[in-house]
């Protein structure tokens, strides 16, 4: 039996050389230009309008070879197999450690609140945003933005290479996977205890206005929840140094090729649980410092293999956003105009009870924070409020270090991981008026989803009946469809809020970001042109990336064909100027 694994281990060791030199040798290859401009060509791709592909082959090819050395060393040497061995181990001892059947009734507690929150959302079944054109086109293109891991899972989860609208099936999985999430960070945080108050307590991680938002996306929905609980799951490995490192770079490099917006909740853990080990004594000075320099080392490695490796640089003309990042000589206070920029963003989202739940939410925490302490209270004092203000920052994630970052609702998550951290603090283990001032603010964002569900669905019966007016004023002016012309439209102003939102946004105006307005997005019009089966009619919104080799058709002095309530119709035999009236 001895012999025979010799020889089955020998055989494996020659299978990995012969397949290392293999690709090795295909890497290298990659590396050179001209190689690279064959794969191109061979794709049917122009190599000026492929300048993206042309560098992120280039970073495949390098990423591929310290890939194949690093797997050469874990496999082939004695050092890297012992190391190997070890993390297994620490890994199958964390593991044993975890009774996974006492987190199972939680997570099922915590999935019916969730559904329950956003079952007016899931009711609307509204096509929000990149749904539109996914649901008609069943295209994916995450790729563009290096989310690989998401590309990959959507083909299992929707069976089909190409998408379909399968609605609830990827929100329900979203809420399961976030219930997960809550349950493990109470978990970590908790001392691996998990109560009623607990749980409550991270209700903003999945129903915060923020997030909320995410599971409005039909198609996105599970991989930005997936993205959470890749950040939380290096911590059921802590009391391992090395399977926590090891896990840390494989989870945030999962997390970065699914949506990078949470790349920011790692570090907020990190400095959670590295201020309740200062704070308490529970651990050495030593020891937290250690903890501190693997997490930061891990947090920093997977950032820079994601960089060098399978990042594709983004940049967008049209104003959008791009990967690129602030110059040194600019990088502090370009971070410290983003801190404000970011801040003021969700100052002016949040109504005034919500600002007035989440300061005493902080005010609680530094009152726990000193009089639980066993430092100095001044030192408490001084540390709790730089937790906090830390906190907030890293809640933003390295978005806080681009030149250009994005402000949109669904690049905000981290701030509802932010505020579930500071709920769970403060009713873990301390009084009921931290507990009622934590549940308070959570039942406000809990009250507010049903609100944001059934805007969207007043939203869209609203937006029907203007489109329905318009589709139908436009048909009798243009009833000949000829395929060999186009007719050209272009909006002026986009469909108005229903009255609904109007009256939500007097005390959240959040809403009024979180709910679109219809005819205002390209994508919108992409939709309502293939849905009414009108494909050679072009719709453009003059207020969303409109194309300057274009004429502008408000310079053209259009005559008005027709003026009713709703609308005025500008136009000739295949220009049409619409400009809806609020």
């Amino acid at each position: 039996m001895t012999q025979f694994r010799k020889t089955q281990d020998n055989i494996f060791k020659i299978c990995i050389v012969v397949l290392s030199v293999i690709g090795l040798f295909v890497c290298t290859a990659i590396l050179f230009p001209q190689v690279r401009q064959m794969i191109i060509a061979s794709m049917h791709r122009e190599l000026d309008m492929s300048l993206g592909i042309y560098k992120l082959l280039h970073s495949f090819a390098m990423g591929g070879i310290f890939f194949i050395l690093f797997l050469d060393y874990c496999v082939l040497s004695n050092s890297g197999r012992k190391l190997t061995n070890i993390v297994k181990q620490e890994m199958k001892d964390c593991l044993s450690e975890i009774d996974f059947r006492n987190l199972a009734k939680p997570v099922f507690i915590l999935f019916g609140v969730y559904l329950l929150g956003a079952s007016t959302m899931i009711r609307s079944n509204f096509l929000f945003r990149d749904d539109i054109w996914r649901s008609v086109g069943g295209g994916r293109a995450w790729l563009d933005f290096s989310r690989y891991v998401t590309e990959f899972l959507s083909i299992f989860i929707h069976a089909d290479t190409n998408l379909t609208d399968i609605s609830p099936w990827p929100q329900l999985l979203a809420i399961f996977v976030v219930s997960i999430s809550s349950v493990l960070l109470v978990y970590i945080l908790c001392d691996r205890k998990i109560n009623t108050a607990g749980l409550l307590a991270s209700i903003p991680l999945g129903l915060s206005p923020y997030f909320i938002n995410c599971l409005t996306f039909k198609f996105d929905a599970p991989y930005m929840a997936l993205s959470i609980l890749v950040s939380i799951v290096p911590f059921l490995f802590v009391s391992r140094k090395k399977a926590f490192v090891f896990c840390s770079i494989i989870s945030l490099l999962i997390m970065c090729m699914t949506y990078q917006a949470a790349s920011g909740i790692y570090m907020l853990i990190v400095i959670i649980l590295g201020f309740q080990g200062w704070n308490s004594r529970s651990k050495p000075d030593k020891n937290i410092i250690s903890f501190f320099g693997m997490a930061v080392f891990a947090f920093c490695m997977a950032m820079l293999m994601f960089r060098l490796f399978l990042m594709k640089p983004t940049t967008y003309d049209y104003g959008y956003t791009s990967t690129a990042m602030h110059q040194i000589t600019h990088m502090i206070p370009g971070i410290l105009n983003n801190i404000k920029d970011y801040a003021m963003t969700i100052n002016n989202d949040f109504g005034f009870t919500w600002k007035m739940g989440i300061v005493f939410v902080c005010m609680l925490f530094i009152i726990k924070s000193v009089f639980s302490s066993v430092r100095k209270k001044s030192l408490a004092f001084i540390f709790s409020v730089l937790m906090i203000g830390i906190s907030f920052v890293l809640s933003f994630g390295v978005y806080i270090l681009l030149a250009k970052p994005l402000y949109e609702l669904r690049c905000l998550y981290g701030f509802g991981v932010f505020l579930s951290i500071l709920c769970i603090y403060i009713v873990y283990d301390y009084k009921k008026i931290a507990v009622i001032g934590a549940l308070a603010l959570n039942y406000c964002f809990f009250v507010f989803a049903f609100s944001y569900g059934n805007a969207l669905a007043d939203q869209e019966r609203y937006a029907e009946f203007r489109i329905g007016l318009l589709w139908h004023d436009l048909s009798l002016l243009y009833p000949a469809q000829n395929d060999d012309a186009m007719i050209l439209i272009q909006l002026e102003n986009s469909i108005e809020f229903a009255p609904s939102i109007k009256n939500i946004a007097k005390h959240y105006p959040i809403i009024e970001r979180m709910v679109p307005k219809r005819l205002g997005d390209n994508w919108d019009m992409y939709f309502l042109t293939h849905y009414n089966h009108t494909q050679n009619t072009k719709m453009n919104n003059l207020s969303d990336f409109f194309s300057s080799d274009e004429d502008d058709f408000r310079t053209l002095n259009l005559p008005v064909v027709l003026d009713s309530y709703y609308h005025t119709i500008k136009g000739d035999e295949n220009r049409v100027l619409v400009v809806l009236k609020h």
